[in-house]
């Protein structure tokens, strides 16, 4: 995608099955040829501002409205439906923090899920363990999934789908 205004060129990434907003935007920042450094470089090439830094911090309220998706979606490349299933469906309170993480299912998918940090869910329904809050390891709690660049604790560096191992039954 050519950004008219900017002369950007964007190289478009593909969404994981249940991928959370703030994963794929940390994603989508760093791919090949992308390369934002923080949020506000894709909210101002989007024209949404720096929104995009709240989103990736899980904060939606005021919730996403349909034109900020839109821009959004028109950068990212990816129809704003795709985007919208990315969001806590309306109505589902979030769990801000800890950010909560499932090692079996990101062996199995390299990305943080969104329903992960639903309020009501503390353990996933896929392999009935317990979500983790920190670390297995180092008991260092996650970073916001906008920053998972390697999939692995950031301070010890155990890759997350080993911390599954430690997960105890939901």
């Amino acid at each position: 995608m050519e950004d008219r205004e900017n002369g950007l060129w964007l190289n478009r990434i593909e969404p994981y099955e249940g991928e959370s907003i703030s994963h794929f935007l940390g994603r989508f920042r760093r791919a090949k040829g992308n390369k934002f450094s923080a949020p506000s470089g894709l909210g101002q090439v989007a024209g949404i501002g720096a929104v995009v830094a709240r989103w990736e911090k899980f904060y939606f309220n005021p919730f996403p409205s349909r034109q900020e998706l839109e821009a959004l979606a028109d950068v990212v490349m990816l129809d704003v439906d795709r985007l919208v299933q990315m969001l806590p469906p309306k109505g589902v309170t979030m769990k801000l923090k800890p950010i909560r993480l499932c090692g079996a299912c990101y062996g199995e998918s390299p990305c943080h899920r969104i329903e992960w940090q639903f309020k009501e869910v503390y353990k996933c329904d896929r392999h009935n363990l317990r979500l983790l809050l920190k670390c297995t390891n180092c008991e260092t709690p996650f970073p916001i999934p906008a920053l998972w660049e390697k999939g692995e604790c950031p301070r010890c560096l155990l890759p997350f789908a080993t911390m599954a191992r430690r997960q105890k039954p939901g």
